[in-house]
């Protein structure tokens, strides 16, 4: 039986390994190996496992490292996720890196492909251009070409077979993951008190760099032992915490905001590792990359960095805090990231119709005082349950 402490001994180890220890070591385990980094907040995991790839989502160096050789390369006025990626790779942090993937989400991370195709020649670098088009015939046909030719690519490296096959395959782990992800977050909806917030995005996290299956089997072995703890609930609010899907808050923010009376139960932190629509079904025509195409295009989870045509995201977050039972919602966005910030409008306008309470703050990742954030959130948390309202 594995004990919660020695869980999280390990996963606190690997959030800590930002030279990619772990990576390096599974490289070596095997031949024919490749890491690939990942920008958030789209990943194509299927189609990197499948040839003989393991996705590594890259999330900056938060506030375990300081930057100094990457604030050169960007203007004071925009995130900090470019500036500390870059110090990383300049550091050689990043060198069991084969390569990396950078999404369409936002002007700083297109420019930062570029910046590391000339300043990392060595490695694989591909971007894409997730389609925005709400016409599924073009865009499924786009994306299955962009997703076969890096399959393609990347096998041509491996020297892994593209097969069919293959992809099934992976498509099976992928989905095994995002099973364990599911129950993960059934076990935190139900008792926040035994699954903490830093806890679980310790975990969360390290489903960035592990194989679908291993991942699968830590997930659950943590749901088991933090369940076995037997704490009892205290006198907090339920919240879900939105907007920091790209550059991430320091954990010991999370910590503040936990520990002002909140039990984060929902959250957007690591998006694109967790499920956000349904599995992919390979068709009749057995053509599994159409499949992933389609099913990417059918997410439920509208997001800052995706065009929502219908007017769904504010629908769709109160139905997720209608679903994990929350009392309100905390808006957590880094300083100067203009998807979050943007689309907080269009998201409040909705909660104020459901009379749904929610207070905003920014961060940014190498923040190191909490204490206005800890006592906004705790003002937030008492105003809910006094009044019912912020």
């Amino acid at each position: 039986m594995t004990t919660i402490d020695a869980i999280v001994s390990d996963l606190e180890a690997r959030f800590d390994d930002v030279a990619l220890g772990h990576v390096r070591a599974w490289k070596q385990a095997g031949s024919g190996r490749l890491a690939i980094g990942c920008l958030p907040v789209f990943a194509p995991r299927e189609v990197l496992w499948a040839a003989g790839a393991l996705p590594v989502f890259v999330r900056g160096a938060g506030d375990r490292l300081e930057t100094i050789r990457g604030d050169a390369f960007y203007q004071s006025y925009i995130c900090h996720l470019p500036r500390s990626t870059l110090e990383l790779g300049l550091l050689g942090h990043l060198d069991a890196l084969d390569g990396m993937i950078f999404p369409n989400t936002c002007d700083v991370i297109r420019n930062l492909s570029g910046v590391w195709q000339t300043t990392f020649p060595q490695h694989v670098a591909r971007f894409i251009d997730p389609p925005q088009t709400a016409e599924p015939a073009s865009a499924a046909a786009y994306l299955r070409h962009e997703l076969t030719a890096l399959h393609h690519d990347l096998c041509a490296r491996s020297g892994v077979a593209p097969t069919a096959e293959r992809l099934i395959a992976a498509i099976a782990d992928v989905d095994a993951a995002h099973a364990a992800a599911d129950e993960l977050a059934a076990a935190r909806r139900a008792e926040p008190w035994n699954l903490p917030v830093d806890e679980v995005y310790l975990l969360r996290r390290a489903a960035d760099s592990m194989p679908p299956a291993a991942w699968a089997a830590l997930a659950r072995a943590y749901v088991a032992a933090a369940r076995r703890r037997g704490r009892k609930p205290e006198d907090r609010i339920r919240v879900c915490l939105v907007g920091a899907f790209c550059e991430q808050p320091p954990r010991a923010l999370l910590r503040a905001a936990e520990r002002a009376g909140c039990y984060i139960v929902d959250d957007d932190l690591t998006q694109g590792v967790e499920r956000c629509g349904p599995p992919p079904e390979v068709g009749d025509d057995g053509d599994p990359m159409a499949a992933l195409a389609l099913a990417w295009l059918r997410a439920t989870r509208p997001s800052a960095v995706r065009y929502d045509q219908h007017a769904r995201a504010g629908h769709e977050l109160v139905a997720r805090v209608r679903a994990c039972g929350a009392d309100g919602v905390l808006f957590a966005a880094p300083s100067f990231c203009d998807p979050a910030l943007l689309d907080q409008p269009r998201l409040t306008r909705v909660l104020d119709q459901h009379a749904i309470p929610y207070t905003a703050f920014k961060y940014a990742e190498n923040t190191g005082q909490f204490q206005a954030i800890r006592e906004q959130a705790g003002t937030f948390a008492d105003s809910v349950k006094l009044w019912g309202t912020a």
